[in-house]
């Protein structure tokens, strides 16, 4: 376990998680998850501290509205979502191009899943993944 931080592009928003990388990453095909080319990393509430930046934050939730996805209104960088799945219950998902302090060594060497949120198979991963 290890504590990151990351911000959006222009700073606005700031925050750091305590993330375990050798859990992995996820990557999401949902229609949301595959336009944003989402990649991240899943932690419990308390594992997240936004620190920077809330004023700043925009959210959008779509579909059955259980998940936030946030925003800086100032760039619009997506830094974080929020969620409460089967399997984690309550989370944060940190997009993992926004921790300022993770060495692309330790990235490349998380395992990925992928899961296939656009048919809200969440036990499965999608048969095609290579456009994630």
């Amino acid at each position: 376990m290890k504590t990151y931080h990351g911000s959006c592009h222009c700073g606005a928003v700031r925050f750091e998680a305590d993330i375990d990388m050798s859990l992995g990453t996820i990557k999401c095909n949902c229609t949301i998850c595959t336009k944003m080319r989402f990649w991240g990393a899943q932690v419990g509430p308390d594992a997240f501290r936004l620190l920077e930046g809330k004023e700043e934050l925009g959210e959008y939730r779509y579909h059955s509205m259980r998940d936030g996805h946030f925003f800086c209104k100032r760039c619009g960088i997506h830094t974080f979502s929020t969620g409460d799945s089967p399997r984690m219950g309550p989370f944060y998902a940190v997009f993992v191009a926004c921790l300022d302090d993770l060495p692309v060594d330790e990235l490349m060497g998380a395992p990925v899943r992928v899961l296939d949120g656009r048919n809200d198979n969440w036990a499965t991963a999608p048969s095609e993944i290579r456009h994630l």
